[in-house]
């Protein structure tokens, strides 16, 4: 049984070792591509905080933002960080995912935000092997290499698991050190074991995960497995929603900051813990440090009372959306915080380690086997 999935891993492995290390190191990259981009452009994300500070009122901030730049740019949005170091984003329409990065003390600009074009780089390396889909779902060839390569990575995996698994006590002492003073050759092979037979669990859940974002067929059997359907389920008007919109509609195009003041002290009373508050036209999106998604609040448009919060935890969320987040968080390790992020990003690397050693250690037989034989 052995022998077999010793040729199963190893004629697997070889076509396909160069893209799972592509995959996987550029996995690790990502875990902390927050943190690098702080890292790199500090400025644009803290501000120099005096004891006692009080951040301008958004109305104020807003007002003067528009003294400094284009007419042609309107306020759309205004993400305010209950950390009194953290700068503010201010975002504006037609203008993309750019953002303004602004000091809430003065209301100075420190600079654009934009994503930085090295992650967007690896990123498209890690989904499509910078072949993106025209649109989002669509299918392209990079995207389903990436999608068989990690299928098959699967099959390696478990098969790795099978040939090197202990018999016996003193077997797996052996599987859980790396030799160091016994040849290159006996390190590279405990590098390729040892060091596989810690990271295999983590690679496992990120292929299994990351499969969803692969293919349709995956991900509906996937979600099948927990008993949710990936069917959007058809939105339901409550009592008055309907007169509700057609009243939104109706309000003028151009949005009261004044009436953000008042959304912003209100929701600041109601939450004495946050994040993130992201001031839009009539509503707001209260995030927790660490989360992608949060409480939402909407507010009347012209005074800033707060009508209603919808609570995201509830089960009045799509059982749908809280799945697509739970195996987000499980594919990039941010179910755990900083500890399981960290132990992803050790086993991705190691992960991208393992093709180039496995390709090392068949060559070196190889040219052993044919030596013998001269």
């Amino acid at each position: 049984m052995r022998k077999l999935f010793k040729q199963i891993h190893l004629w697997i492995s070889v076509p396909v070792g160069l893209i799972i290390s592509i995959v996987c190191l550029t996995g690790a990259l990502l875990v902390f591509e927050k943190e690098i981009t702080r890292a790199v452009s500090p400025h644009l994300y803290t501000v120099d905080y005096t004891e006692g500070a009080t951040p301008l009122k958004p109305s104020q901030i807003v007002a003067l933002i528009n003294n400094q730049i284009s007419d042609t740019l309107e306020v759309n949005s205004l993400q305010t960080a209950q950390n009194p170091e953290e700068a503010w984003m201010v975002s504006f329409k037609n203008a993309g995912r750019r953002q303004l990065s602004i000091n809430p003390y003065s209301g100075e600009i420190n600079g654009w935000v934009e994503g930085s074009s090295f992650f967007q780089t690896v990123r498209k390396l890690h989904r499509w092997l910078l072949d993106a889909p025209a649109q989002k779902g669509a299918p392209s060839t990079g995207k389903t290499i990436v999608g068989i390569s990690t299928l098959l990575m699967v099959v390696i995996l478990i098969s790795g698991l099978v040939i090197w698994w202990p018999r016996s006590r003193k077997s797996l002492q052996n599987r859980l050190k790396l030799s160091c003073n016994k040849g290159w050759f006996r390190f590279w092979y405990d590098s390729h074991v040892s060091l596989g037979f810690y990271a295999t669990i983590f690679l496992l859940i990120m292929a299994l995960t990351g499969l969803t974002w692969s293919f349709r067929w995956y991900r509906t059997g996937f979600y099948a497995l927990f008993g949710v359907s990936t069917e959007q389920p058809q939105q339901t008007a409550a009592h008055g929603e309907g007169h509700n919109n057609k009243e939104k509609r109706k309000r003028a195009k151009q949005t009261n900051y004044l009436a953000w003041d008042t959304a912003l002290t209100e929701l600041q009373t109601k939450y004495n813990s946050y994040g993130t508050i992201q001031l839009n036209k009539n509503n707001a999106q209260i995030i927790q440090t660490g989360k992608r998604k949060g409480d939402t609040a909407l507010f009347d448009a012209h005074t800033g009372k707060i009508t209603e919060i919808t609570i995201y935890d509830t089960n009045e969320q799509p059982i749908s959306s809280k799945m697509k987040g739970i195996i987000y968080s499980f594919h990039t390790g941010q179910w755990g915080g900083i500890i399981t992020r960290i132990l992803y990003f050790l086993s991705a690397f190691v992960g991208g380690i393992l093709p180039l050693t496995g390709y090392y250690l068949w060559i070196k037989r190889i040219s052993r086997k044919k030596h013998r034989e001269v």
